[in-house]
């Protein structure tokens, strides 16, 4: 089957990849069923909040030369604030100049909601031009401009012929889909559609890392084995995603993040992706290595950095195994990122009372992929209380009451909040490249310990803590009432909430 279609939006994760919003169970019953992929989406009478728009933005807002061109009400666009600041951030940890983002919002209003808003939108890509005099212009689509219709393709191929560079749009409104990596898949696609030239060369050290803003671990790791990391996208250049087709092979720090545009780039430009988890863990890490070794030919340069590597750092990790022994861990990230976190966890020796992923995928866009669940049931045992949960803090309570864990991890910072106020020390692992390789193992063993410390203070915090809950809620104790919910409505023919 083809990965990649040139049609203006790529098929949302729930048709494409069967994905699923709710599941609560053990992790190897959650793969068993995508082996078949007898579990179905899932659904709730009650959701607090999912948006695919926020993944797309910092997909695509961090890209140097490239202006952002939202077509969407001005409130869709709050949180860009917050990305400027990663950007700034991630600039400063990789020794580079910080730069701004170049963000425009059409700012659609009831009017043009009747009116229409392609004529706003041509002006305000205009605006960009004047303003940032970029070299490209990514426009992301919204539910509003998504239900009154507006024409954002012709609008864009009109304003790419007047400005001459490319105009791509992002088709990533809200409703199409309630699994936010449905975004990523939107973005890439535009990528693929616009930016992304056939190679003219192949460069036999290069290597796309498809990753998110943060801390660049992987270009002194990978420099070991002679190579040269593209990393992508975020503080990419426009030439960089140019080239992307030229690379020897892809990787990534998550497959959520990069399973789509990883399949396409080997389908259409014979790109290999490497089929192995991503290198969190010590076992996870020796694994990834010597798949891209293998991929390479660079064997032996492979074996000799996990030689020096384990050299380094395994008796520090060892050291902070038995300081954590009885340490009660519990996960809460994107997909497969969570399994990466988790890894981590028994790399560490630390119990794993439980795990929340926001999504999971039934199946990849590549099926000869490596399915990063089933590689942690294999090198680590079952998880229990296994979740998938699209970001909803109502539930994330209940389950955190229920479990009572030592520690927490989350990947948002929202859901690291809650931790705090129920007494759980918690970690927000914002920088997603902190945490990898066997420095990350070590770096989170310290890390773990250090936030152990603040117990007896985040007790105190949570004795004075008023969650935003009825006490009907509180009191229930089915933590996935609003699931079962859903289906007795469907189940009696009627409405959904």
């Amino acid at each position: 089957m083809s990965y990649f279609f040139t049609t203006p939006g790529v098929e949302v994760r729930e048709r494409r990849l069967h994905s699923v919003i709710t599941y609560h169970g053990t992790a190897k019953d959650l793969y068993e069923k995508s082996l078949d992929r007898s579990h179905a989406p899932g659904d709730r009478s009650y959701s607090q909040c999912s948006c695919c728009m926020g993944s797309t933005a910092s997909a695509v807002a961090h890209i140097k030369d490239v202006a952002l061109v939202c077509h969407a009400p001005i409130g869709c666009d709050a949180g860009m604030f917050g990305l400027v600041l990663q950007a700034r951030g991630s600039a400063l940890s990789r020794r580079q100049e910080p730069f701004d983002l170049h963000i425009i919002s059409v700012n659609i209003q009831e009017k043009d909601t009747i009116f229409g808003a392609t004529e706003k939108l041509k002006e305000a890509i205009r605006e960009a031009d004047r303003r940032f005099s970029p070299r490209a212009v990514m426009v992301t689509a919204s539910c509003a401009s998504g239900i009154i219709g507006d024409d954002i393709e012709s609008a864009a191929e009109e304003m790419e012929a007047e400005l001459g560079y490319p105009v791509a749009p992002v088709y990533c409104e809200g409703f199409k889909s309630k699994i936010w990596s449905t975004g990523f898949d939107a973005a890439f696609h535009a990528i693929l559609r616009k930016l992304v030239k056939p190679p003219s060369q192949k460069q036999e050290d290069l290597i796309n890392v498809f990753n998110f803003e943060g801390s660049d671990v992987f270009t002194p790791l990978l420099a070991r084995m002679g190579l040269r990391v593209n990393y992508l996208t975020c503080l990419a250049s426009l030439e960089q995603l140019e080239t992307i087709s030229e690379a020897a092979c892809s990787v990534s720090i998550c497959e959520t993040l990069s399973m789509y545009i990883a399949a396409a780039l080997e389908e259409k430009y014979a790109v290999p992706e490497i089929k192995a988890p991503s290198p969190y863990g010590l076992n996870w890490t020796d694994a990834w290595l010597r798949a891209i070794g293998r991929a390479l030919g660079r064997e032996e340069a492979a074996e000799k950095l996990i030689a020096e590597e384990g050299e380094t750092w395994l008796e520090e990790i060892a050291a902070l195994r038995e300081r954590l022994r009885g340490i009660r861990l519990y996960v809460i990230t994107g997909d497969s990122f969570a399994h990466n976190l988790v890894n981590i966890g028994k790399s560490l020796g630390l119990e794993i009372t439980g795990a929340a992923a926001l999504h999971h995928d039934l199946r990849t866009d590549n099926p000869a992929s490596v399915n990063t669940l089933n590689a942690l049931i294999e090198s680590g045992g079952d998880i229990p209380n296994f979740t998938v949960c699209n970001m909803q803090p109502y539930q994330v309570v209940k389950i955190l009451r229920k479990l009572k864990p030592d520690v927490m991890l989350c990947r948002h910072e929202g859901l690291t909040g809650i931790g705090s106020k129920l007494g759980i020390p918690s970690l927000f692992e914002g920088d997603a490249n902190y945490s990898a390789g066997y420095a990350g193992v070590a770096r989170m063993g310290r890390r773990i310990l250090e936030a152990l410390q603040t117990k007896r203070l985040l007790e105190n915090v949570a004795r004075h803590t008023e969650l935003p809950y009825t006490d009907w809620w509180l009191a229930e104790e089915d933590p996935f009432y609003f699931e079962k919910d859903a289906e007795e409505r469907r189940g009696n023919g009627g409405p959904e909430a």
